[in-house]
């Protein structure tokens, strides 16, 4: 078996952590120029659609809340350098979604009977697959003041906001905003899965896949089945959970009808200010996360993306909550491995926030048991693979 030191995973992390991630900071930089100004051209066609500049902190709906704009700020100010709205799942690979304007006062509506219709709005007969635990329905009813654009039946079928009606209109609006905003160079189309939209750009560093979806920011609002933090939960404090959920939570038009619950500000907030306690957590994080990238689970659309390995990070830490069980760097690299090893291998990892639903529930178990066998293959001789 092949070992590794202390120092030979702090050379890892100037030599090879450290390279990708200025790559991809890069990217990113670019990817939100471009973006920024694509979804303003969309916005000046339909105010529905904020431009990304607008998303987080800077959503119109906290022009009345300047004091949680100024906590917010301060907590990420110095710590995060990406835009909210963009989450990058691997070097080539990012999600943005895309704020929508005028759902004010939102309220959590009691569970009714699901409805599904066709993109004509018939009402199907039959229901189609019942929503998971991490999506809901949305209707115009569960907001207070919703403005009167969106009383608009090309969204709105009895009531209900359906996702892919409203990605319908999106699209139309982003096609035409490429060629008006003079971006058909660097901004192209590429076949839609499913509901989401999907472009390329390119940047200075590569070609980047983007998943553009219409997003519902729910601000200082947390959902009844996200029961976060837990009884006697030691970490994060109970502090920092409490300012972590006055970030609220957003609604993701990712299906036919059901929106998708997400929690990326809150996970933001607890990654950026994850090591305040002088632990390794992070640098943990950047070194399992490029062994995934460049080694375990390489490409455009991995199996495993950096979604899941932040998701077993909070899990661990959950679990190991005291400033000493990340002193060791190297023995923490290694166990944050062997949990994703496990989890890899029985093909289940929990959501974080809604905990009873699994992560790779739908994914491709063939592609698991090859990762699997990859970082088996770490384990045994981890100091052949940081040098």
């Amino acid at each position: 078996m092949t070992n590794f030191t202390d120092e030979d995973l702090d050379n890892y992390l100037q030599n090879q952590v450290d390279l990708r991630h200025r790559q991809v900071s890069k990217s990113v930089e670019d990817v939100q120029k471009i973006i920024k100004d694509l979804t303003a051209g969309v916005s000046s066609k339909d105010a529905r659609f904020q431009s990304i500049a607008n998303s987080g902190v800077h959503n119109a709906s906290l022009k009345d809340r300047p004091d949680l704009v100024s906590k917010w700020s301060a907590l990420l100010r110095g710590r995060c350098a990406y835009n909210p709205a963009i989450q990058v799942l691997t070097p080539t690979l990012f999600l943005i979604s895309v704020p929508l304007q005028g759902l004010m006062g939102y309220k959590e509506r009691r569970t009714r009977q699901w409805r599904y219709y066709t993109q004509s709005g018939s009402r199907l007969l039959s229901p189609v697959r019942e929503p998971e635990k991490f999506q809901q329905w949305l209707e115009l009813e569960s907001f207070v003041n919703p403005s009167q654009e969106w009383h608009d039946a090309r969204m709105i079928i009895e009531g209900d906001i359906v996702p892919a009606k409203v990605v319908n209109v999106f699209k139309e609006h982003l096609e035409a905003s490429i060629k008006t905003c003079g971006l058909t160079s660097k901004v192209s189309m590429l076949e839609s899965v499913g509901s989401v939209v999907r472009v390329a750009v390119e940047t200075s560093e590569a070609q980047i896949e983007v998943e553009l979806v219409p997003t519902v920011e729910l601000m200082n609002y947390w959902p009844k089945r996200a029961r976060w933090p837990r009884l006697f939960q030691r970490w994060p404090s109970t502090e920092r959970a409490r300012c972590i959920k006055s970030f609220g939570f957003n609604l993701m038009a990712t299906s036919n009808y059901h929106w998708l619950l997400s929690f990326s500000r809150a996970a933001q907030v607890l990654l950026s200010n994850i090591d305040e306690d002088g632990g390794c957590r992070r640098k943990c994080y950047r070194v399992v996360r490029q062994l995934k990238e460049g080694v375990w689970c390489p490409g455009s659309k991995p199996v495993i993306t950096a979604y899941h390995l932040q998701t077993l990070l909070f899990w661990t830490c959950e679990k190991y909550p005291c400033t000493r069980d990340w002193r060791d760097f190297r023995g923490c690299v290694l166990r944050l491995v062997q949990k994703l090893h496990k989890c890899v291998s029985q093909h289940y990892l929990r959501h974080y926030f809604v905990r009873s639903h699994n992560l790779l529930k739908y994914s491709n178990t063939n592609e698991l048991d090859d990762v699997a066998k990859k970082i088996n293959n770490f384990l045994d001789s981890p100091g052949t693979y940081v040098h």
